[in-house]
């Protein structure tokens, strides 16, 4: 064995050895990962600073989008994680991977609990919109953020609480990262934090679906004259077709990068994640909160503005926490 293809040479008989890869697929494994994690970085600090600088953006609503973005962003710099391994090389010790799981699963799931909660706001702003104002508050908003925040501390101890006490006995050579999660853990995770999410998600959309477009004939029915009615018709299609479209895009984005860390977990007895061989898997898992701002605020013209104020450094000058962005 030549020692090149070692991850620590010193260590002849015990290191891991290096994947055999062409240094194209290297090269574009590491582009790929690079862009997806700086896009990921960038667009959540947008946001963040957005939220944080304007004052007209202090709203119950935007406070859930602060805490997803910033959750996302912590997941854009965890990827570089994955950048540092691409070689099948983990440097950084026993200590640093645990910290590295850990961190990924409560960044993870604090992400999606955030995504529940703004579905739970949106259904509460659309069906119930006369109590809206006096329910959801502000202090009751930020004690649901840092509740979520504590729930995926927690939850993270559960499922990970093998390999916690058992940190680096996994590795089967130095200069491996792995964890395992048995199939009840794993049974346990793929319920709370993929079935039971995104049934809350699909339930309360479709229902804020319903009802904003039940509404929106009734309006037009009251306002619009009888001569109207097939123009209104016509309109109240397309309005649905939007919607349905919008919420198809939330929920197969969701799956479509959920689905295949979920599905290696339920694989056999024990699941094992390699950092290198499962790169794929888990940054498409990480994925998602790169789209998270695209879908849930890019469209929004607010932070349109914002950007472009940012960009031009007008949040430099005086009051310019005042701006009007909306």
């Amino acid at each position: 064995m030549e020692e090149s293809e070692l991850c620590f040479p010193e260590l002849f008989n015990t290191s891991c050895r290096r994947p055999k890869r062409p240094y194209f697929e290297n090269m574009l494994i590491c582009i790929l990962l690079s862009s997806i994690s700086l896009l990921t970085v960038i667009l959540n600090l947008l946001v963040i600073i957005s939220i944080a600088h304007f004052r007209q953006l202090h709203t119950t609503t935007n406070l859930l989008l602060l805490s997803l973005a910033v959750s996302d962003f912590f997941v854009g710099i965890l990827m570089f994680f994955q950048i540092v391994v691409i070689d099948g090389c983990w440097f950084l010790g026993d200590l640093m991977c645990t910290v590295y799981h850990c961190l990924s699963y409560i960044i993870t799931s604090a992400s999606i609990g955030t995504m529940v909660i703004i579905s739970i706001d949106r259904y509460v702003g659309i069906c119930y919109p006369l109590h809206y104002s006096s329910e959801i508050t502000i202090q009751r908003v930020q004690m649901c953020i840092c509740l979520c925040w504590v729930c995926s501390v927690v939850y993270t101890g559960l499922v990970l609480k093998d390999f916690l006490k058992q940190s680096g006995t996994f590795n089967s050579c130095f200069g491996e990262c792995v964890f395992v999660i048995n199939y009840i853990a794993g049974l346990f995770d793929l319920v709370f934090s993929f079935i039971g999410p995104i049934t809350v998600i699909v339930v309360l959309y479709v229902r804020v679906f319903v009802v904003a477009v039940s509404q929106a004939r009734i309006m037009r029915s009251q306002l619009a004259p009888v001569r109207l009615q097939k123009s209104v018709t016509v309109t109240v299609k397309k309005s649905e077709l939007k919607a349905a479209r919008t919420l198809g895009v939330v929920v197969l984005v969701f799956l479509i990068c959920m689905c295949p860390y979920y599905c290696v977990t339920l694989t056999g007895q024990d699941s094992v994640f390699n950092a290198s061989s499962d790169a794929f898997v888990i940054c498409l898992f990480y994925f998602n909160s790169c789209l998270n701002p695209i879908i849930y605020v890019f469209f929004y013209p607010w932070f349109r503005k914002s950007i472009k104020l940012i960009i031009t450094l007008q949040i430099l000058q005086p009051n310019s926490c005042e701006a009007n962005v909306l």
